[in-house]
């Protein structure tokens, strides 16, 4: 029952308690609705008065019964976590098989014996003909024997064979790879440019991909304001500064774009200058002659990606396009592989950028990613069709859940991913 407690003031009150706070009433105030009441003159709000007082005898019944429900408050800050993805368990078991896995063994093991003529198409590399006085291509199947090859030429073999076969046996799938990004790139791109080396990752990035949608923005000067500015294939940036800014901090390429460098005079491979990192993911084994070789030439550091970063980027693209292609066709995952040529199907250098870019750095921020029916395919170029070995399309559904901070992705273990914003 309401009881009558007297204020500091003098002043009688009522005092009420709810379930959910007090209420003191002073009596001034309720007589003017208890007397009406006892009077009958105000019958409408002598029953809403009986009402209250209904209720809140109620609540003291409930309290009394409930034990600690009263002491129950309703939270007004609670975080609301996203729920954790679920990732289709024969997709990861099918993205986990590399079709190409026994070819590219083989391929090793005629390497690391010196049968450079097995290759096929990349025996005739001007690269090698440079430092060795008979033509491979005249040469028997098993190819012209190390020993007869010219002494220089020699000399950059051992240190060839000694490159290929440590990256052979360090090819193996890791889930945390992605933590040890710090140390394998950005470190030494840190001590490169006369910095110590720190486990403290850049504060923003801009990773600037190839696409003619970037002629339809003015971008430039956003890209130049990150701390970090990585481009990809050598794309040049002069007469287009507008819209894909001047600076360079990285230069992202593929093994096949560094045999094209290697054509040239001292292997030249520098459109952002000679003092820019150069960071590239080897395609084919082969192309680690040419890595050796313009190795020896570069002022600044040439960086191979570790091969577990390399099988992680594998295996999480062809999830993505196993799903997309399951989706879409409602075929058969063997059906896949016919599909997608799946012993050459591989990353773009972009999807491996970002990768890259997602463990150096605090914050992300990408441009030049995507395509338009009005813009050409590669703003530098006139490109017009995509290579098939790539599958785009799901390369940007990963982009699209790492733009809404998933903070899992399939293959990934013990990693938080920064947050990664895409520019259109």
């Amino acid at each position: 029952m309401p009881k009558t407690l007297v204020c500091e003031d003098g002043s009688d009150t009522i005092f009420i308690r709810w379930w959910w706070s007090d209420v003191a009433i002073p009596i001034n105030w309720a007589a003017d609705f208890i007397a009406p009441m006892k009077r009958s003159i105000r019958p409408l709000f002598s029953i809403l008065f009986l009402i209250v007082f209904a209720i809140t005898l109620s609540c003291r019944i409930l309290i009394r019964r409930g034990g600690r429900f009263s002491s129950i408050e309703l939270q007004t800050n609670v975080i609301v976590q996203p729920p954790v993805p679920v990732f289709n368990s024969t997709l990861l078991k099918y993205a986990a098989i590399d079709i190409g896995e026994a070819q590219a063994k083989q391929e090793i093991e005629q390497l690391l014996e010196g049968n450079f003529a097995s290759q096929g198409r990349y025996r005739t590399f001007a690269t090698w003909r440079r430092f060795n006085h008979h033509d491979i291509r005249a040469s028997s199947s098993r190819g012209v024997p190390v020993t007869l090859r010219s002494p220089q030429f020699y000399r950059y073999w051992l240190d060839f064979r000694k490159v290929l076969h440590d990256w052979a046996r360090a090819k193996r799938y890791q889930p945390d790879i992605m933590n040890e990004l710090i140390g394998l790139v950005k470190n030494p791109v840190d001590e490169h440019s006369g910095l110590v080396g720190s486990n403290r990752k850049y504060s923003s990035c801009a990773v600037v991909g190839n696409s003619g949608i970037l002629l339809q923005k003015d971008y430039g000067e956003l890209i130049d304001g990150h701390e970090i500015v990585i481009r990809l294939n050598n794309a040049r940036t002069e007469r287009f500064q507008q819209h894909v800014g001047s600076k360079t901090n990285i230069s992202f390429v593929n093994s096949n774009i560094l045999h094209l460098c290697a054509r040239r005079q001292g292997c030249f491979c520098h459109p952002y200058g000679v003092n820019v990192p150069m960071v590239m993911y080897v395609c084919q084994p082969v192309h680690f002659l040419d890595y050796t070789i313009c190795n020896l030439s570069h002022r600044a550091p040439l960086i191979v990606t570790d091969p577990r970063f390399d099988m992680l980027c594998a295996r999480i693209v062809k999830y993505y396009s196993l799903k997309r292609f399951v989706e879409e066709t409602e075929k058969s995952l063997d059906e896949w592989s016919s599909a997608h040529d799946g012993s050459m199907f591989h990353y773009s250098s972009g999807f491996q950028a970002v990768m890259l870019a997602v463990g150096i750095c605090d914050k992300v921020s990408v441009f030049g990613f995507g395509k338009s029916t009005l813009a050409k395919h590669h703003y530098h170029t006139n490109q017009k069709g995509e290579l098939k070995l790539h599958d785009y399309e799901a390369e940007y559904d990963f982009y699209h859940d790492l733009m809404k901070s998933s903070q899992v992705m399939p293959f990934i273990s013990d990693f938080k991913f920064p947050p990664v914003v895409i520019y259109q």
